[in-house]
């Protein structure tokens, strides 16, 4: 337990008391799970208001609200509530959350008090609403703060809106597939903004090995600390391979990583990172100084501080949508590092190396309290007392590397950060990132995006289910051509080069999921939900070598605020088109003879397009049989694509 005292009030006056949320995260009927950031420890009461029921008060005491000191104005609450009796299901449900130790005439203030935002129009407080079943969702993944155009999340707000007040008309969920931040491709501007951030909150430090600076303290006074962060590794032959992972994105040719320079390093980068891209509250805290340049970078900086000041302008609304609809979530790769653990060469090089197995142990870190820990907080309760034990420990507001090393090694080995909600369908959500299929012969090759065991607990997770959505930040069914594309650059020892990250790029991994398809006793409709490739699409795939089904619909939504270069995404669609039409003897050699794959036409399409580019969110509706009725992209510029 924490028990040092909290800083004195004077130091806390310009200061809100809460910095970013509440947000929902996993609800069911007898379970409310919120997340907040607060720049104190708060004694706070959460009161539900039921339709035609009087309100339930709950006292957030220290068995329902867990909360860790991160920084010396920082504290992140994490409260998770058992009920006794089951709150009403398909109902709109308000809550509050009051500050009851604000003093004087400011105590139990609710979040119509502090967090006026959050409120659409009309609105006393948020409401939520419990689903009898999956009838409809809103999922994506890819938000990149720097892309230019407007954010997805703040477009699923918008769409919300009019539909608030009906329960019926509310989706289920928002399902937030991966890349909710890239902690490996930031901006100028946002990393001085983190760096205000900290010094706003007096986020902890650390020290730091295997780097040219001994702490964080260094490294942000560094003047390689923006735009050049490759420097900040000793210049040994033995890191080239190193810095090349972590910090030579720019060399890839397609999918580039184009501000890999600026790469978050410290806990207290990635921890500020989340709270900036979760709250305008953060950025009203600060006032950012643009810092000594050269010209290059100087012109970059100017150019992406337009887009940065654009995306907090949004803040508000996407706050709002994730106070008012339960909000799940799985990390992909940009979540922690590109490429992250593509190959078991990548892995070696990476984990081999002190200040690289740090970086990715920070974002796993900060993960785990921000991400993770919301969408299953009985499954990761014994990593978060690891957590809450290694803030105990911080003495003169540094983190102790010992601890924080150690802890990073066991969340490495942490077995699966996937889960499960006990829904109508289902809802499976799969860690594809650290239970790899390595291949011990060729490192160099792709690994399975989940090795045997694990698609052996998938497939447990599924047996005498009817239906199912399965989660899966890579589609299990890609675009024919750019897998190729990957599987060629595979052969000649470059899959780093183009991502070669695709469910049929390890023949292990490929075969046991279509054999988890054929399985008599797995569901008869898949619906499985994906991103990662910055543009959407839509495929309703059979398996031929089972009688009456299963019906496979892989349902593709990226990015939130990101986009594929659309020239080239087009010439890759055309190609795909051509090359791998039914007449096309190149099909028929590369055939995929067990199923047969039909692709939905955008209804926006100009010339048969099957691709779908442009930022937004994707709207999924379900049947009663669980099966996918309407899908559709809606477009962070407000036009709406629906799949046909």
């Amino acid at each position: 337990m924490d028990d040092r005292p909290a800083p004195p009030p004077a130091t806390l006056d310009a200061l809100p008391e809460v910095l970013a949320g509440p947000l929902l995260r996993r609800l069911e009927p007898r379970r409310v799970v919120l997340w907040l950031a607060a720049s104190r420890k708060l004694d706070l009461t959460l009161t539900l208001h039921p339709p035609d029921d009087r309100p339930i008060e709950i006292a957030l005491d220290a068995a329902r609200c867990r909360q860790l000191r991160v920084g010396r104005h920082l504290v992140i609450q994490l409260i998770d509530i058992s009920l006794e009796a089951p709150l009403p299901s398909d109902a709109l449900i308000g809550y509050d959350l009051h500050i009851n130790d604000r003093g004087g005439d400011c105590d139990g203030a609710g979040i119509a008090d502090w967090a006026p935002h959050l409120l659409y129009p009309g609105q006393r407080r948020p409401a939520f609403v419990i689903k009898s079943r999956i009838d409809a969702l809103l999922h994506g993944s890819c938000r990149r703060p720097h892309h230019p155009g407007e954010d997805g999340l703040a477009r699923a707000d918008a769409w919300l809106a009019p539909r608030q007040e009906q329960a019926e008309a509310r989706p289920a969920l928002l399902m937030l597939s991966g890349d909710q931040i890239y902690a490996d491709d930031v901006a100028g501007p946002m990393l001085v903004a983190i760096h205000a951030l900290i010094a706003r909150l007096g986020l902890f430090g650390e020290t730091l090995e295997g780097a040219v600076v001994a702490d964080s303290e260094a490294l942000y006074a560094a003047t390689e600390t923006y735009y050049h962060r490759e420097r900040l590794l000793p210049e040994f032959e033995s890191n080239e391979a190193l810095r090349e992972r972590f910090f030579g994105g720019v060399k890839k040719p397609i999918f580039t990583t184009a501000s890999a320079a600026n790469h978050l390093i410290t806990f207290a980068e990635v921890l500020a990172m989340y709270l900036l891209v979760f709250s305008p509250v953060a950025w009203r805290l600060i006032a950012p100084v643009t810092p000594a340049l050269g010209d290059e970078d100087a012109a970059r900086y100017a150019d992406e501080a337009k887009i940065i000041d654009a995306f907090a302008a949004e803040l508000p609304a996407v706050s709002r949508v994730m106070a008012q609809l339960p909000t799940l979530m799985i990390f992909d790769d940009h979540d922690i590092t590109d490429d992250w653990n593509l190959t078991a060469a990548w892995e070696e090089t990476a984990y081999g190396n002190p200040f690289s197995r740090r970086i990715i142990g920070n974002a796993l870190l900060a993960y785990l309290l921000c991400q993770g820990w919301g969408n299953d907080p009985d499954r990761l309760a014994t990593p978060l007392d690891s957590l809450a034990d290694l803030f105990d420990r911080v003495a003169d507001e540094r983190l102790p590397a010992t601890r924080q090393d150690a802890l990073i090694g066991e969340l490495l080995h942490l077995g699966d950060w996937g889960y499960t909600l006990g829904s109508q369908p289902k809802l499976v959500v799969l860690d594809t990132r650290t239970r790899r299929w390595r291949s011990e012969r060729a490192r160099q090759r792709p690994s399975g995006l989940m090795d045997w065991e694990a698609l052996t607990d998938f497939q447990q997770d599924l047996l005498d289910e009817s239906a199912v959505i399965v989660v899966s930040p890579a589609p299990l069914f890609g675009v024919k051509l750019i897998e190729g594309v990957q599987r060629l650059f595979t052969l000649f020892g470059k899959p780093l080069l183009v991502d070669a990250e695709n469910w049929m790029a390890h023949r292990g991994a490929a075969s046991v999921i279509l054999n988890i398809f054929r399985h008599t006793r797995t569901p008869r409709h898949y619906t499985i939900l994906s991103g990662d490739v910055h543009y959407s699409f839509v495929y309703r795939v059979r398996i031929r070598a089972r009688q009456q089904g299963p019906d496979i619909w892989q349902v593709t939504s990226s990015g939130i605020k990101n986009t594929f270069p659309d020239t080239l995404l087009d010439w890759f669609d055309r190609l795909n088109r051509w090359l791998y039409a039914p007449w096309s003897p190149l099909n028929w050699f590369t055939k995929r003879r067990r199923m047969r794959v039909q692709p939905l036409t955008p209804d926006r399409a100009k010339a048969g397009e099957r691709l779908w580019n442009g930022a937004g969110i994707g709207y999924v509706r379900f049947d009663a049989e669980g099966r996918p009725s309407e899908m559709s992209q809606l477009g962070s510029d407000g036009r709406d694509t629906c799949f046909r």
